[in-house]
């Protein structure tokens, strides 16, 4: 019988994750980021599906859904506030997930800042043109005179 120690799991060996896990502040954020997962997704379970009820189900379902339809839904705060925390949200529970995907398959430490570097620079894009998109969309463009809703003046 042999009287070698065997390691602990996640221990300081040889063995270990292939980057350093720091205690402290890093062990906190990872904490906040674990329950903003569990919480965003409870959110987005909610915000998703009250979208696909209220486009899908309700009126002529999938076959009301078009300009007129999002222009109507848009003019509303309400519909806009809630794509917003929609469209927030899910960029945020995915740029988390894809980052713990990152720091867990990613070797090296430059490797890891690049792809991240990237991840944060296309997701924070993403949010900024998809609110720009929710908060400047002018369902009835100046000098239109087709295809307008019915809810636009008539020029």
């Amino acid at each position: 019988m042999s009287t070698e120690s065997i390691a602990a799991p996640r221990s300081n060996s040889a063995q270990s994750p292939k980057y350093k896990r720091s205690k402290g502040n890093n062990s906190s954020f990872e904490m906040a980021a674990w329950l903003f997962m569990r919480l965003s997704g409870v959110v987005l379970i909610v915000l998703i599906f009250g979208h696909l009820f209220v486009n899908l189900m309700l009126g002529d379902g999938i076959h009301a859904v078009d300009f007129g339809f999002v222009a109507g839904k848009w003019a509303s705060p309400f519909w806009q506030i809630w794509d917003l925390v929609m469209l927030w949200l899910a960029i945020l529970h995915g740029t988390n997930g894809v980052r713990t995907i990152i720091n867990d398959y990613a070797e090296r430490s430059g490797t890891r800042m690049t792809l991240k570097t990237v991840l944060y620079v296309a997701s924070g894009v993403i949010v900024v043109l998809g609110t720009l998109v929710i908060f400047t969309f002018d369902p009835c463009p100046p000098g239109a005179v087709i295809d307008l809703p019915s809810f636009c003046p008539v020029p």
